[in-house]
């Protein structure tokens, strides 16, 4: 690798650290690690090509260009999150990934998930996912904590949102909603 594209692979990586909290390499070996995945099949989750998927993770290339694909990463890195602290097992995380692979952005919920009340208005949860891959689109976790912190002195509820649906469970969300409901 010359000198040229070493340069092009660190602005790559910066972007991507920028954008997604970290450069995807990094990332997409943890989800590969903690979901017990190979390459190949972490592309055919995420809806990208092998070639692609290692583009991204070598810094050839910065940025995922299709949505809901990076709605699927995040989805991801949650589940990793819930398989990591024991609340999703192995086999449950497998079959979650399936759903991950059949969603089409926009609405990050599978069919079974999407289902309304009587009046037709959106699960409270996928209300919650909305917010919450809106923000994590925006920033990443540690910038939105960080930003919750600098606001926590003058404005404490704004803090709060941005902490539970920027960087918090999905569950932990749904209870802040209903919570905050007249």
């Amino acid at each position: 690798m010359d000198a040229a594209q070493q340069e092009a692979t660190a602005r790559a990586r910066e972007l991507q650290r920028n954008w997604y909290g970290e450069p995807l390499g990094a990332l997409f070996r943890r989800l590969i690690d903690d979901l017990g995945l190979n390459q190949a099949r972490l592309a055919g989750v995420l809806g990208l090509s092998a070639p692609m998927l290692s583009q991204l993770m070598s810094g050839q290339r910065a940025k995922i260009g299709n949505p809901a694909v990076v709605q699927r990463v995040q989805l991801l890195q949650e589940l990793a999150g819930q398989v990591a602290d024991g609340s999703v097992s192995a086999a449950e995380a497998t079959e979650r990934m399936e759903e991950i692979k059949k969603s089409q952005g926009g609405s990050v919920l599978s069919n079974t998930t999407q289902s309304t009340g009587g009046s037709g208005a959106p699960t409270v949860k996928r209300v919650v996912r909305e917010i919450q891959s809106l923000l994590r689109s925006v920033a990443a976790a540690g910038d939105i904590i960080e930003a919750a912190d600098t606001l926590a002195p003058s404005h404490p509820e704004l803090a709060e949102f941005l902490r539970v649906y920027g960087a918090g469970r999905t569950s932990d969300a749904v209870a802040h909603y209903q919570s905050h409901q007249s």
